[in-house]
Order: structure tokens, then C-alpha cells, then sequence
């Protein structure tokens, strides 16, 4: 290899200059959108004080005398700003292009940086970094803060008047029941933000949807454990008054006009109504039980459909507290409610198979038409049905293919592991027989009908970023792997922007028939001279075999079911939150602005006229609403942005027309790539009976490698993770100045 080349970051592109008017504009959003996030959160964290709580008292007397009524004035000081920076966020990100991928000035010398330092590594949430071992903390603080303030506002109220002990004991669980119920709604107000898969806010900071899981896992548990506190604490103290299920009377004094004709099965008008409330927090726990890690991993289906249960549990919620109090959480919510629907829409279309492939690993590889226009990277996944299986299961795949792979197709790899997988696999192998696609080559596969959502995933490459890489997979987790590789080589070809010179493939499987998933990758043809460009070192690890069982080269032919659809036909649709940023924005601010002008309406010509007050009635008006906008103002959208789609696919068609399908070229690659043998199996090192020494490898590559940034990217089973995330905090906390930094970064989906 030649020496030099080997040391020069591959960056073979032109920086494009970004005019002096947008760089400032988006300095401005920027800095306007930190400065909104910034207030919110911090009114958020201190409302629980007597300051701010006057103050907003104030506001929201200030306020309430326009149509909109003190729902809006909570609307617009709790939720206006998040969906006031999604706004802004998509300003932002038009603006920024459609560049390959952001950017990144590298440092001159190796820096740590707070998302990538793994901190915790053998907790029970997995692998945390420092950024988020810093939300943790603050979190945990606000819950503290939040809990002693209310606590000391308790005793202050409670000293005010001549209570018994037993009735100051009574008072003293319910106000405590309350004021849980108050912090349990400001979790709720970001629970639902990281669910999101095409969310605005998650593009702009560019965490992907499969990180974010985590954060939606770690809040789940925080706010039914405070929703649990709150109707435990009201339970006890009805229960020791004998007034459970049951309506008493109160002795005379300034809370008995509150708390006297209250009890669990009440469902009042005026005031908060407790059976709602109660039916709400069931099906919260009843998905909090389901959900967690013994269960979820014994019995996935069971916590998927429980967990449709979210439908329940808000829509009761918002009739337990009335209007204007779910407003505290509503932003949140009705951004969740603006990605479920555009989801609805984008599997509503059936998505044509390409080909379908049974390897001889026992790993099926599907590849999906898909429209020209239709953008994605090598991070990303996508959520599969199939719906010969099942019309409600969706499972995550990450990508195997390269999107410079080919403009009208992509690709997964699918590991037969439970029964959901292994049907497909039936399926396949009683799919069209050969000679059937000879007659009929431009036929799906008939035995497959599949409906996709995404693809979702980061929203920069961050692959790209380092010179220096380490991948480590385990089983089926090269799988996202092979698509950057194949992205790396494919980008070196074409002169395209890449930084990696130096990748170091670690690979750990069970048996040696899985190796064949490594060898399909026919770098050679991608890229002849890429040994020229880049160091690329593999090393395999067959940890149950002490052995080879096949001589090289003998690798059992996959058995593969093909069918050929015409191109852009039936491909993926683009209605996606993480496609075209125009149109996902347009239809955020349309139906948001929809959301705002149906409560106006309904203000204006049914509850002020007829005089509609019921808590719990108003409440399940605004949910209404909420759900009304994107159906009804966003469907608009949806709509045009379809026809847009379908005029713009007629015109590629009738501009290409008469050019060679490339996923037909593809295909005939792929029919006969098991059995050669490339580059690949020169370059990669196999080591039976053993598992990767982390330490080890990580020391060779710091002496290797000397003083640089190394991107480490994980992609398997949380023991893994767990093993690599110690191997990289071990090595930076007591690296020499001549050694590397290591950034750790999970590309793993783990429910």
C-alpha cells in the first residue's frame, strides 16, 4: 500500500462556501431556539417555587380574557415553546441544505467529546455517556427540588389551621397525592418527544430515533413511578376515612368544600374527575408491568399490544385533569400525534420485493424497491410488516446497503430468530421457482407483501467524520456494517467527501456458517483500487467452534427466491418525518396552525355559547382537536405532498426511460456472491474457541495508530456494548499523551 495515500484523509470534494446571509440566519435560529429551550426548561425546573409560581399566576391572569380562555395562556406558556422551536427547527434545517452530511471541523489534536465518553457502562440503562449522565442528574435534581419545596409548602398550609392529627395526617396525603400529580405531568410532557421516529426536534440534534428509545424507557419509568405515588397516596388516605369507594361527610373547615364528596369512582363536572383518572393510570401500569426487561424479552408481543394502551391512558388523562391542565403536556403529545399519523400513511402502501434471499447462515436478505427521492444513509433502519405474518407487528431492521449501492432499491438482513422470522423465512422458501421469473421477470415476489415506515436513523453519517474506525459487531450486527463499508468504498470511488483511512473490523459470531455474511460484500467490484486508499483489517472471532468445519471457498449455495418489479413502482413511500424537510415542515406548521384555529372555533361556537364547563368534557374536546388538525389540516398536506411525489416519479421514469433497471443489475451480483471469494477473506484473520479481548485490540491500535480520534461504532447484544464501552473508558482515563481517544457510539436498537 502506498504509504502516503494511506495517511491522507479522503476528502476529495470542494468545500462549498456557505454565503455570509445564511450563516447568519441560522446563527440567528440557532441562538434564538437555545434561548426558548433554555427559559422553558428553566421555568420548568423552578415553577415549584414561590417566585416563579406567582409570577406565572400573574400571566395567567393576565392572559385568560381572550378566546382562548386559560387553556391558553397554559398552552402558551407550557407548550407553545417546544412546538415554537420545532418551527424554528425547520427553518434551520432547510437552510442548512441538502448537504452529504454536516461539516465537522476535527480538531488539530484528540478531544473528548460528552456524547461519545462512555461514564456508566454496567448499570441497569446500559451504557450511559457523560452528556447523558448529565441529563440523569438534572432530572433526578428537579425531582428532588420539586418533592422538598412542595413537601415545605405542605407543612406551611397545614399550619395555618386547627387540625387534629389524624385530619392534619389525612390532609397531608392528599396535598402530597397532589403534588406528585404536578410532577408527574411535567415528565409526562417529555415523554412522548423521544417516541417520535421522524420528529423535527430529534433532526435537529441529530439524535436518531433508536437512541432516543432509551430516553423514552428511562422517562416511562420515572412518570408511572410519580402517576403511582399520586394515586397511592390518595388511595391511602380515602381508605383510612372509609371513603374509598363510598361518599362521608367532612368536618367543617375551608378544604371540606374539596375533598368531602370526593372518592375513588367519582366523576364530577366541576373539579378533577376521579374515575377517569383511575382507568388512566391502570392502563398506565398496566403497560409499565409489561414492558419491563423480563417480560419484555420473554413475551415481546405482549408488551406491543399492551402498549397500544397509550391511547387509553391519554385520552382518560386528559378527562381526569380537564382542558387546561393536559395543556401542560399537550406539545408533546400532539408532536407525537403529527409523526403517528404520517406513519399511518406511509404504511398504508405496499412495498415491492425486489428479491428475497435465504443465505446459507440461515439469514434472509430482503431488498426493497424504493423511489429515486427517497433519501437515507448507512445508519439508517427501517420498521418492517409483513403482512402474510401479521397486519399489527413492526420490526426494526437496520440498512445493508449503501445508498450509492443503488438510487432504486434497499437492503436488510434479517437473522431467523423467533417465530415471527422463521415464518418469513417459509415464506420465502415457497416463493416463485426460477423458471417462473424467467417468464415473468418483471413480477414481485408473490409470496411477500411487506409495508415499510422510515427509514429513520442519524441525520448525518457521523461514519464519515473519523479518519479512524473500529467496528465491532456481533452475529447478525455487521449488518449495518456492510453498508458502511460499501459506503466508504463507493464514496473513494466516486471522489466523493470520506475521512476514513484506517477501519479495523472486529467480528464475533457463534458458528462459522455465519461467515458468509462478511464474504457477500464483493469490495473489489466496488472499488478495484481501494487497497490503495485505505488500510482495511478484519478480524472474526467463531467463539463455539475450536475449528474450521469448511475448507475455504466451500460455502454452502444460499437458496434465493427472486421477482423483478418494474422501478418506482410500489417502491417505499416518501410520506416520512426524515424525508423532504419542506414538505414534513410545511406539514408540521400547517397542522399546528389547524390545531390552534379548531380550539378557537370551538371556543367561539359551542363552549362559550353553551356554556360547556365539565373538567372532564372540555378535556376530551381538546384531545379531539389535537387529533383533528393533522388528520384533517395536515392531511391536505399529505395529500399534495403525494401528488408531488407521484409527478415527480413520472418524470424520472419517462426521463430514464429505456436505461437498464440497476436493481436488476444488483440482483445478478447478488445471486452469486456467496460463492467467491474477494479481498475480504485475504485481509480477514478468523480465530476460533475465542472472544475478542478488547483490551488487547484497543492496545495494539493505540500503539498503531498513535495520538488521533477513533470513532468506535457497536452493533450487537448489550454484553457487547457493555465489553467495548469498558475497554474505551478504560483506555482514555489512563491514556498516554501519544495515544488515541476512543468514541464510543451504539448502533444498536435494543426494546
Amino acid at each position: 500500500m502506498d504509504e502516503q495515500s494511506a495517511k491522507e484523509p479522503l476528502l476529495n470534494c470542494v468545500k462549498k462556501t456557505t454565503p455570509l446571509l445564511a450563516s447568519s440566519m441560522k446563527f440567528i435560529l440557532k441562538f434564538t431556539m437555545g434561548v426558548i429551550f433554555i427559559a422553558w426548561a428553566t421555568f420548568l425546573f423552578f415553577y415549584p417555587s414561590k417566585f416563579v409560581h406567582d409570577l406565572y399566576q400573574k400571566f395567567i391572569l393576565a392572559t385568560s380574557g381572550t378566546v382562548y380562555g386559560i387553556t391558553g395562556s397554559v398552552f402558551l406558556v407550557f407548550s407553545a415553546p417546544i412546538l415554537a422551536i420545532a418551527v424554528l427547527a425547520i427553518a434551520y434545517i432547510i437552510m442548512s441544505g441538502e448537504e452529504e452530511f454536516r461539516e465537522r471541523k476535527m480538531p488539530k489534536h484528540p478531544r473528548f467529546w460528552l456524547w461519545t465518553f462512555p461514564v456508566i457502562v454496567d448499570g441497569p440503562f446500559g451504557v450511559i455517556s457523560a452528556a447523558e449522565l448529565i441529563g440523569v442528574l438534572i432530572f433526578s435534581a428537579f425531582i428532588i427540588w420539586s418533592v422538598s419545596a412542595y413537601t415545605i409548602q405542605n407543612l406551611n398550609i397545614l399550619s395555618k389551621f386547627e387540625l387534629t392529627f389524624k385530619e392534619e395526617s389525612y390532609l397531608m396525603l392528599e396535598l402530597t397525592g397532589l403534588r406528585f400529580g404536578l410532577i408527574g405531568l411535567f415528565c409526562l410532557a417529555f415523554l412522548f418527544l423521544p417516541i417520535s421516529r421522524g420528529s423535527i426536534l430529534l433532526r435537529l440534534i441529530d439524535i436518531p430515533f433508536e437512541h432516543a428509545t432509551r430516553y423514552h424507557v428511562w422517562l416511562g419509568h420515572l412518570t408511572m413511578l410519580i402517576f403511582t405515588l399520586h394515586g397511592l397516596f390518595y388511595i391511602i388516605a380515602w381508605a383510612v376515612q372509609g371513603r374509598l369507594l363510598r361518599e362521608v361527610s367532612f368536618r367543617d373547615c375551608l378544604f371540606a368544600s374539596c375533598i368531602a364528596q370526593a372518592h375513588i369512582l367519582d366523576w364530577k363536572n366541576n373539579g378533577v374527575a376521579n374515575l377517569p383518572g383511575v382507568i388512566s393510570l391502570a392502563a398506565g401500569l398496566f403497560m409499565w408491568m409489561t414492558s419491563l426487561l423480563p417480560v419484555r424479552r420473554q413475551n415481546f408481543e405482549l408488551f406491543f399490544y399492551t402498549h397500544q394502551l397509550y391511547i387509553v391512558f391519554v385520552l382518560f388523562f386528559a378527562m381526569h385533569v380537564g382542558d387546561f391542565v393536559f395543556s401542560i403536556a399537550a406539545g408533546g403529545i400532539f408532536l407525537f400525534i403529527l409523526d403517528r399519523f404520517l406513519r399511518f400513511c406511509q404504511s398504508r402502501r405496499t412495498v415491492n420485493v425486489i428479491s428475497a434471499t435465504c443465505l446459507s447462515c440461515g439469514t434472509l436478505e430482503l431488498v426493497l424497491s424504493k423511489p429515486e427521492n427517497l433519501q437515507y444513509n448507512a445508519l439508517s433502519f427501517i420498521f418492517l410488516q409483513v403482512r402474510e405474518l401479521s397486519w399489527l407487528q413492526w420490526h426494526p431492521f437496520s440498512v445493508s446497503s449503501s445508498p450509492l449501492d443503488g438510487k432504486y432499491h434497499i437492503s436488510i438482513l434479517i437473522k431467523v430468530l423467533g417465530e415471527w422470522t422463521a415464518k418469513l423465512r417459509e415464506s420465502i422458501l415457497n416463493g416463485p421457482e426460477e423458471n417462473l421469473q424467467i417468464e415473468q421477470p418483471l413480477q414481485p415476489h408473490s409470496n411477500v407483501t411487506v409495508s415499510v415506515e422510515g427509514p429513520y436513523g442519524h441525520e448525518s453519517p457521523y461514519h464519515l467524520m473519523y479518519e479512524n474506525l473500529i467496528l465491532v459487531a456481533g452475529g447478525i450486527g455487521i449488518s449495518p456494517f456492510l453498508a458502511i463499508l460499501s459506503d466508504i468504498l463507493h464514496r473513494i470511488k466516486d471522489g466523493k467527501s470520506c475521512l476514513p483511512r484506517n477501519v479495523l473490523i472486529v467480528w464475533a459470531v457463534k458458528q462459522s456458517n455465519e461467515l458468509p455474511l462478511l464474504y457477500s460484500l464483493d469490495m473489489e467490484s466496488i472499488c478495484p483500487f481501494f487497497s490503495d486508499m485505505l488500510n482495511l483489517e478484519i478480524q472474526t472471532y467463531v467463539t463455539r467452534e475450536s475449528e474450521p468445519e469448511l475448507e475455504w471457498g466451500n460455502v454452502s449455495k444460499s437458496v434465493t427466491s427472486f421477482g423483478f418489479p418494474i422501478r418506482n413502482k410500489r417502491g417505499i413511500s416518501v410520506l416520512v418525518g426524515t424525508g423532504n424537510i419542506m414538505w414534513s415542515g410545511i406539514y408540521v406548521i400547517v397542522s399546528t396552525v389547524g390545531l390552534v384555529l379548531f380550539v378557537g372555533l370551538l371556543q367561539i361556537f359551542y363552549i362559550n355559547p353553551f356554556g360547556i364547563n365539565s373538567w372532564w368534557y372540555k378535556g376530551l374536546l381538546f384531545v379531539v382537536c389535537m387529533v383533528a388538525s393533522p388528520i384533517i389540516f395536515g392531511g391536505i398536506v399529505v395529500g399534495l405532498w403525494h401528488l408531488w411525489d407521484r409527478k415527480t416519479l413520472t418524470r424520472e421514469v419517462d426521463e430514464d426511460d429505456g436505461q437498464k433497471i440497476d436493481s436488476m443489475q444488483d440482483n445478478e451480483r447478488r445471486a452469486q456472491k456467496e460463492s467467491r471469494l474477494d479481498y475480504v477473506a485475504t485481509s480477514n484473520t478468523i480465530r476460533y474457541g475465542q472472544r475478542p479481548d478488547f483490551k488487547e485490540i484497543f492496545g495494539f491500535v493505540s500503539d498503531r495508530w498513535g495520538h488521533v480520534d477513533i470513532g468506535v461504532i457497536v452493533c450487537g447484544p448489550p454484553t457487547l456494548q457493555i465489553s467495548v464501552a469498558r475497554a474505551c473508558r478504560t483506555k482514555n482515563l489512563r491514556r498516554k499523551c501519544n495515544h488515541p481517544i476512543f468514541h464510543f457510539n451504539s448502533h444498536s436498537f435494543d426494546l
